[in-house]
């Protein structure tokens, strides 16, 4: 692994608010975030990179090489928790594997969001139809989640059926901000995009900061009770998505030769889903404990992959 690369994620200003937030738990500070605005700066997030994502999406034109990503994203979003399901059954139960499953078959958009400033850093570009491929992510791993818990779990007449929850998979309120984000940003004319450009660029980062600061307060209250669940789950929330990222970095060269589509691809497919699979786990597997997949995919793998992995998988790409 490129050691500059490590040093430079670990100074970015993100990560250090991230870990600022820990530390204001830690120190049993009352600095947090208004559930209000925590919920703006959140929705603000998703807005900027699929309207962002949009207009690169405009510029570009459809072809083979996308259409093979697009393919290459939504099959790792469908056979990432299905091997990880029977990985977890090992010890834990139907209810509990599905879910955590389907959160790291799905992708987390703030963790997408983190990894467009990386790339900023190193000044490597990314295609704009990565946000589509973002946005197509989500929901086949919930589905697949599910369906292995209907499959191997004990039977509940009164759970949704797959078509419900497919639907409550699209109307998510992040999946439709980014994917309604997106398609205004492709059908937006040139100067109507530049009129609201400094809103949908120039302050991005400061309220990535504080987003982050957020999330850092949210992980520094969830991560002891966490840890109280065993060695397993942490093992599992720390190496599993390092595989994954690993794997798909190096089998993404298989469908696109972009340095910056390629990191992308391996971002999402480490990353976790803590806002969309828990809002439909709820629905669909009540039985599965929150208190498990929450912290794992929000307190463990998500300043895994901002400090050590996303340096990881880039000189995987670089240098494999």
């Amino acid at each position: 692994m490129n050691l500059s690369l490590l040093i430079d994620n670990l100074t970015s200003p993100a990560l250090l608010f991230f870990l600022l937030g820990i530390l204001a738990v830690r120190l049993k500070s009352d600095l947090e975030i208004p559930q209000n605005s925590s919920k703006f700066i959140s929705l603000y997030l998703l807005f900027a990179i699929g309207f962002n994502g949009g207009r690169e999406l405009a510029h570009s034109q459809l072809s083979l090489e996308i259409g093979w990503s697009v393919l290459f994203g939504v099959l790792s979003s469908c056979l990432i928790p299905l091997y990880t399901f029977f990985l977890l059954r090992k010890k834990l139960s139907a209810e509990n594997a599905g879910a955590i499953a389907a959160a790291y078959g799905s992708i987390s958009a703030v963790t997408f969001v983190t990894a467009v400033t990386f790339l900023e850093l190193q000044k490597i570009p990314y295609s704009g139809h990565m946000v589509a491929i973002m946005a197509l992510m989500e929901a086949p791993a919930i589905v697949v989640g599910v369906l292995l818990v209907r499959l191997f779990g004990e039977k509940d007449s009164a759970a949704p059926g797959i078509r419900s929850m497919l639907g409550h998979s699209f109307t998510n309120g992040s999946v439709l901000m980014i994917l309604g984000s997106l398609a205004i940003g492709v059908l937006a004319s040139e100067k109507h995009a530049q009129g609201i450009e400094p809103f949908t660029t120039d302050i991005f980062k400061g309220f990535l900061a504080l987003f982050l600061l957020d999330m850092g307060i949210v992980s520094g209250r969830k991560l002891n009770d966490f840890l109280k669940s065993g060695w397993f789950t942490s093992a599992f929330a720390v190496l599993v998505p390092l595989l994954n990222g690993c794997v798909v970095a190096l089998l993404s060269g298989l469908v696109t030769a972009h340095a910056g589509d390629r990191f992308m691809l391996a971002v999402l497919a480490a990353s976790a889903s803590y806002i969309a699979v828990p809002a439909a786990m709820k629905i669909a597997v009540p039985r599965a404990n929150p208190g498990l997949y929450l912290p794992m995919a929000l307190a463990v793998t998500f300043p895994v992959n901002i400090t050590f992995g996303m340096p990881l998988y880039l000189s995987i790409i670089v240098w494999g």
